[in-house]
């Protein structure tokens, strides 16, 4: 985090930070520029990432930049031992379990910062994202995206495209669709989507 002298490792106030917004929104690089300084300042941090994650094995941002992280299937355990500080990117991918792993985690005084997509294939928020909300996040940042199809700078939605066309089949609430290519995805602003 900035103060006024420069990056503060220990700001007191930034105990869970939520980065949400459509796909193509800047996500990625809003959470290496909080996450980045950790390793040179030798501060105990861990970066995990959904295993179901599959399009690249660190945090990486379309402009440039990464971070390392680890793949797992849950965040149990990810508040054991001597950690200051916990990321997780593609939050929309954890569960509510993991989220309550997330909300020990910031009441025994660890940072958290999050980042994932806000939205499911139905426009509504995805159930972990709901329960971060209920955490009562300390920050919220949110970003929009170019539009996939009308070039607006107010993209708020991911569109799920199956074989090149919206998919418009009604899946279960929440569900967060893999990224291993079986789908593709665009950012669309409200009047470009096509929802189920």
């Amino acid at each position: 985090m900035w103060g006024g002298s420069g990056w503060v490792a220990g700001s007191a106030g930034m105990d869970l930070t939520v980065i949400l917004g459509p796909m193509k929104g800047g996500k990625s690089l809003e959470m290496i520029s909080l996450l980045s300084p950790l390793e040179h300042a030798g501060i105990p941090h861990r970066i995990y990432q959904s295993a179901r994650h599959g399009r690249d094995t660190a945090v990486t941002s379309r402009s440039g930049g990464s971070l390392q992280t680890v793949k797992v299937r849950s965040l149990a355990g990810a508040a054991d031992g001597d950690v200051k500080w916990i990321g997780v990117d593609e939050i929309h991918m954890f569960t509510t379990d993991d989220i309550a792993v997330l909300g020990v985690a910031v009441r025994r005084g660890i940072k958290v910062v999050v980042a994932g997509i806000d939205l499911d294939h139905r426009g509504l928020l995805f159930e972990p994202v709901r329960a971060l909300f209920e955490l009562a996040p300390e920050r919220v940042i949110y970003r929009r995206a170019v539009c996939d199809v009308c070039r607006s700078l107010d993209a708020t939605h991911t569109q799920v495209l199956e074989h090149g066309k919206p998919m418009i089949r009604e899946l279960a609430p929440s569900t967060a669709l893999p990224d291993d290519g079986t789908y593709s995805y665009e950012a669309r602003c409200r009047r470009c989507v096509v929802l189920p």
